[in-house]
């Protein structure tokens, strides 16, 4: 017989605890604890041969591939590997205000205009507020349904007969709740359960699921993480507030690459394409200034050229300060333990700080080569070379690493007229430069960096190492 019960639910990670406490010995969030109803049952044997027979076939069988529908704006197809495909859930997370809800009007906009039908459910906004923002960015469509509804059985009802919508919208997932469950809306039970129901709805029904999902004070999206295993792309919305740019990253894609990333710009008539985030990235730089320099890097397939700013400042603390601003802060201490340790060029008495121009946020170990030389850069008062970029991993010995698709960021550099370009030594020997009018620079460890950009005035103090020898030699 079911039995009533109660456990002990993680809102941030999902765990179940036997009792509540103050932080939850799995994710180590604090009071994230919350008391959830739930029903028991005693668990029955199996019998063997009772069950239904499933088909089972090769490998080697032949398979349709996903039949894509393009949404109309390009940024957001890329992300997703070439367009919506049927039957699949798509998760959106980010920052409130960033702009998730007017990237998906626009888009379920753009579709309708194709005559494929749409559905807007809102959980957080009436109808009204819905449509006086779309009246204010100019997207009214008489082919888009909106609706404001929080019950997931309501929904499923309306949309599980008849004629149902190509593509459905669910802002957000969080608002949705079931009435079956003893639990608020948001919390772990209500999100796993309202979001298996919608992604089962999609399956059945060959519709494309869009689930709007909050995210928590550490950028992850809110609730379970099963959440994430159950939809079929999962997207990141990023951006600063300061910053007119915003970022759609791909972490997740199971009809398409993952680390691809679509760039938009956010403006009084709505977000708008950028096409060419290289040139809008580098359009602010003020001439030839000291501790700049320009990173050819990769997102997914595209190649993107961004700005690395630093500042070296004299310190009077006793821990000099450390500020990162679109970089891992970890590796940046890396880089200034390999310049002190294998430079010899003392960074432990001033302060450090790294900005990402653009609002952009660098995952890269190939931005090694230029954060080290706009540091140095910083540290001398010296300014870079001009047109020129950098890229490359810096290794613990001080050596530079070769790293993947050199060919794709020298012609992006090329395009935009940069002149030089300062590679590892190991990928410079394995590419061919072929109509190619850069001036490749070959470079093999930091110390071969800062006497190729810095001459005498890098190499004025000979490593650590070898300082700490000669005072262990001379007492």
């Amino acid at each position: 017989m079911a039995k009533s019960t109660s456990h002990f639910v993680c809102q941030s990670c999902g765990a179940v605890h036997p009792k509540w406490s103050g932080k939850c010995d799995d994710c180590g969030s604090w009071n994230t604890i919350s008391e959830e109803a739930s029903i028991e049952t005693t668990p029955k044997g199996l019998t063997y041969g009772k069950g239904k027979k499933i088909d089972l076939v090769t490998l080697a069988a032949d398979a349709e591939d996903a039949a894509r529908t393009g949404t109309g704006i390009g940024e957001l197809d890329r992300v997703l590997g070439g367009g919506l495909v049927a039957g699949s859930a798509v998760l959106i997370g980010g920052d409130p205000g960033i702009g998730k809800s007017t990237l998906l009007l626009q888009t379920v906009v753009a579709i309708a205009q194709k005559g494929i039908s749409c559905s807007y459910i809102s959980g957080e906004e009436s109808v009204a507020q819905v449509t006086l923002r779309a009246k204010r960015l100019g997207l009214l469509s008489p082919n888009v349904q909106l609706a404001a509804a929080t019950s997931v059985r309501d929904i499923i009802a309306t949309l599980d007969s008849g004629n149902p919508p190509q593509v459905l919208i669910i802002d957000s997932i969080q608002t949705m709740y079931l009435d079956n469950l003893d639990a608020a809306p948001g919390t772990v039970s209500q999100v796993r359960a309202a979001s298996h129901e919608l992604i089962k709805l999609a399956k059945k029904r060959g519709l494309t699921l869009f689930l709007v999902g909050h995210v928590t004070k550490d950028g992850q999206i809110a609730g379970p993480r099963v959440l994430e295993h159950m939809v079929d792309t999962v997207l990141y919305f990023e951006g600063e507030r300061g910053h007119e740019f915003r970022i759609l990253r791909a972490v997740k894609n199971r009809f398409g690459g993952t680390d691809e990333i679509g760039v938009f710009e956010m403006t009084g008539d709505g977000l708008k394409e950028i096409t060419n985030p290289s040139a809008l990235f580098l359009s602010g730089r003020e001439g030839v200034v000291s501790g700049a320099c320009v990173f050819a890097g990769m997102e997914g397939s595209r190649p993107l050229l961004v700005e690395i700013q630093a500042l070296v400042a004299p310190s009077y603390m006793s821990a000099p300060r450390r500020a990162v601003v679109g970089w891992d802060s970890n590796r940046l201490a890396m880089i200034l333990a390999v310049l002190e340790t294998r430079c010899g060029i003392r960074f432990s008495d001033k302060e450090v700080y790294l900005s990402v121009a653009g609002g952009i946020r660098i995952n890269e170990p190939a931005a090694d080569l230029a954060v080290a030389a706009a540091l140095l850069s910083a540290l001398y008062d010296m300014p870079l070379p001009a047109a020129c970029v950098m890229f490359g991993e810096i290794g613990l010995s001080g050596e530079i690493r070769a790293v993947s698709r050199m060919e794709a960021r020298l012609k992006e550099a090329e395009k935009l007229g940069f002149t030089s370009a300062y590679i590892p030594l190991a990928t410079s020997k394995k590419t061919n430069f072929k109509g190619l009018t850069l001036a490749i620079k070959d470079v093999e460890t930091v110390s071969d960096l800062a006497r190729q950009l810095f001459g005498a005035k890098a190499s004025r103090q000979p490593p650590v190492a070898s300082r700490q020898k000669t005072l262990e030699t001379e007492s």
